[in-house]
């Protein structure tokens, strides 16, 4: 009999040479278990998907309670479902005023795309300005925007008329113009290394948009939800953003996007044209239910007030002469090592080890640390000190 290693490698498409190939069985909380029951810490969450763990109870029962009701239903059309008008009720209710209206997508990179549509059917403009070395996702749009040349130019050409500025560069923003129709930015560049913005560089951000009469939009698909210590990134300054984008954190391991903006600026895709963005599985029953699960367990628990001790642990745990830097903030930050080799071998060792990290896309030369939000304390300061070991 064909094993499932093999089957993997023969059957399942293949996006890096070397994969890791660990073959997980079973995941609780911070816990992954291979087929030989062997045991271990995922200090990624999934790239900072489980931020509750994995198969929390709360998220489990709302899914086993939704599938006994129904599971897919037509999402754009006219049919009033109770999963996606809780959750849309509850992300207005966290989030200011001026983003109270919510459309669901499978993903982020298709609430990217739906988000860059928006800003151009609003504004009625065409040029879309992000940052170096931002990732927003690998769709056609999403490509079109990331900051980073490696990743794209084998798939040229992409959407004309963007432009790519300098992260945390002030004197860039001189660029941002009225023929701008969007601003993208992450409140804390993920791929780029956990790279945290300036004091008030999102505000000069912000203030430029409205100079101009340019969106502003937020990429929290990483950093929403806990991850930065803030329920979501942008809380950290005093910017509010047009349209917001959030999933990974979201769906509590089942997969959902959104993007958000205001009702008015929501109503332009009703008309001219009259379905201006459509998905078929965007908003499903099953993962807005687990959505709303995932919020609320984040509240009730109030893991976003747990991520300060847990942070200290990381900060004070992770010291080695390899370590050239810790950078980011709350339970998102990047170990900086001298070479992308020292980072694939720590990882490789650890993983022996029973922990697992990773690397950054656009940031090979640092290690991932993004745990659960409510991971153990005693088991992260031991994963820490796993990988300091490692070093």
């Amino acid at each position: 009999m064909i094993s499932n290693r093999q089957l993997f490698l023969n059957h399942v498409a293949q996006t890096s040479p070397t994969p890791l190939g660990l073959e997980i069985v079973r995941a609780e909380g911070e816990f992954l278990f291979d087929v030989d029951g062997k045991k271990y810490v995922d200090l990624i969450s999934g790239i900072s998907v489980s931020n509750v763990g994995h198969r929390h109870p709360k998220v489990v029962h709302a899914i086993h309670h939704q599938l006994e009701k129904y599971m897919h239903l037509n999402v754009y059309g006219e049919y009033v479902q109770a999963p996606q008008t809780k959750l849309a009720e509850k992300i207005a209710q966290l989030l200011p005023p001026t983003l109270n209206s919510c459309y669901f997508t499978n993903s982020g990179a298709e609430a990217i795309e739906g988000a860059l549509k928006l800003a151009k059917r609003i504004t009625e403009r065409s040029e879309l300005i992000s940052f170096e070395n931002a990732y927003h996702g690998s769709t056609h749009g999403a490509l079109s925007i990331m900051g980073n040349e490696y990743f794209k130019t084998a798939f040229r050409p992409l959407l004309p008329g963007t432009r790519i500025l300098r992260y945390n560069n002030f004197e860039d923003l001189i660029l941002i113009t009225r023929n701008t129709a969007c601003v993208v930015v992450e409140p804390i560049q993920g791929e780029a290394g956990a790279i945290v913005p300036y004091e008030n560089f999102l505000e000069a951000i912000r203030k430029r948009c409205d100079e101009t009469g340019t969106l502003l939009i937020f990429d929290e698909i990483q950093t929403g939800f806990g991850r930065t210590g803030k329920l979501f990134g942008f809380q950290h300054s005093n910017a509010i953003p047009d349209i917001i984008v959030f999933a990974k954190g979201l769906g509590g391991g089942m997969p959902i996007g959104a993007f958000v903006s205001s009702k008015e600026n929501m109503q332009t895709l009703t008309e001219n044209p009259v379905l201006g963005h459509i998905t078929t599985f965007g908003g499903n029953a099953v993962c807005c239910a687990a959505a709303l699960a995932t919020i609320e367990t984040i509240l009730d628990e109030k893991l976003v007030e747990g991520i300060a001790e847990r942070e200290k642990i990381i900060l004070e745990t992770l010291k080695h002469p390899a370590i050239k830097e810790l950078r980011g903030k709350g339970l998102l930050f990047a170990a900086i090592l001298e070479n992308p080799e020292i980072v694939k071998n720590v990882i490789q060792k650890a993983v022996k080890k029973g922990v697992i990290t990773d690397w950054f896309l656009f940031c090979d030369y640092a290690l991932r640390i993004a745990p659960p939000l409510n991971i153990d304390k005693t088991v992260l300061k031991e994963s820490c000190e796993i990988i300091v070991s490692c070093l």
